[in-house]
């Protein structure tokens, strides 16, 4: 196995450059980039410039400028060839070029980038005016919050409804399950997200939980146990919001999984031995059903932290990752966007590698060291 997880941690290298790499050559080509978006200002055609460019001393400067030095410069078109330049001084935008870290050859701010991610420097926002390292902390909470107990809650319903359904295949209680599952799955979570809030929280009906935040004002004078409540009770709309979808791919495949060991010779063999059927489902056919199970939680538990919640963190004002990201794409923040990606993609391949070790858990026959990675 230690043979095994060097090749697996020597390949993460390699596979995290290129996803990398890919996506810095998209941004490249994306129009409105952070050059773009002070022009449009200027030019009068953006937004409130007053949020990004300030006055120092006489001289123009962008908040969180060093992002783009630091950070590697991701972004923007050819330089000097900017939408909506013409009648700007050429000094001012070669400026802004430096200042964002644009005067640098591709290649050249890509390799600094990636030395500076090595050791997590992701620089600083473009236009936060923070690190882009503190920002990702700040948010992380939130949605850890929403990704962990979403997993959790998900896992904990499928896995034993799965099997239930598999042990009572063809009955009606797998009828009627199944549409439940399947309605579920209808229903796009930001929407059930606003039924929630109408029904729940103190929309036309009922007042019952909070209608934003992860706590409450007064949290930081709550005692110990009642913080607790407070925040268990902020989760719960959010979480029964971002759980209602993952419940039915998860539901059929453990019971297509437990179909199809329970059809296998060996639990024939073990019935005509005389075991309890609960010993042959849970002793026999569970470690072998859960395998293919257990694959699927790494991508779960990463779709609920940095996907899945984007829309549910707008609804009930949940200030996240999955928020900080899409506007760091809207804003053209690419520090942000590419940091997080970095992370994002560094966690989920570690994820991969943790899998695997699940899996020899789990069943101690499965022999990584005959794979080739």
């Amino acid at each position: 196995m230690t043979a095994y997880l060097i090749r697996r941690l020597l390949l993460l290298v390699p596979t995290l450059f290129a996803i990398m790499l890919i996506n810095f050559a998209i941004l490249q080509f994306l129009p409105g980039g952070p050059v773009e978006q002070i022009i449009a200002e200027l030019t009068g055609t953006g937004g409130d410039i007053t949020s990004r460019v300030t006055r120092v001393g006489g001289e123009t400067s962008m908040p969180g400028s060093r992002g783009g030095a630091d950070g590697g410069g991701q972004g923007g078109g050819p330089r000097g060839d900017y939408r909506g330049a013409q009648g700007l001084d050429p000094a001012f935008i070669a400026e802004l070029e430096e200042q964002f870290g644009l005067d640098k050859p591709i290649g050249e701010r890509f390799l600094v980038m990636m030395g500076n991610y090595l050791v997590f420097d992701f620089g600083d926002s473009f236009f936060r005016d923070r690190p882009v390292v503190d920002l990702i902390l700040d948010k992380m909470p939130v949605s850890i919050s929403l990704g962990l107990w979403s997993t959790l809650i998900i896992y904990l319903v499928s896995i034993p409804l799965g099997i239930a359904k598999a042990v009572r295949d063809g009955s009606n209680f797998d009828a009627w399950t199944s549409g439940l599952v399947v309605i579920g799955t209808a229903i796009p979570g930001f929407l059930f997200a606003v039924f929630l809030l109408i029904v729940f929280a103190g929309g036309q009906y009922l007042d019952w939980f909070p209608l934003r935040g992860l706590v409450s004002s007064n949290w930081e004078q709550l005692s110990l146990v009642d913080k607790v409540l407070d925040y268990l009770w902020h989760l719960v709309l959010p979480i029964l919001a971002l759980s209602i979808g993952g419940f039915a791919v998860l539901t059929m495949l453990t019971k297509n999984s437990f179909l199809d060991q329970i059809n296998q010779q060996y639990v024939t063999t073990a019935r005509a031995k005389g075991l309890s059927e609960r010993r042959v489902l849970y002793g026999h056919v569970f470690r072998n059903a859960m395998l293919i199970v257990i694959a699927g939680f790494p991508a779960t538990l990463i779709g609920m932290l940095f996907t899945g919640s984007v829309l549910i963190e707008v609804i009930f004002s949940l200030d996240g990752l999955g928020l900080l990201g899409f506007e760091a794409v809207f804003n053209r923040d690419y520090p942000i966007v590419l940091g997080t990606l970095y992370f994002f993609t560094l966690f989920g391949l570690v994820m991969g590698i943790i899998t695997d070790l699940v899996y020899t858990l789990i069943d101690p026959r499965i022999d990584f060291e005959s794979r080739e990675v």
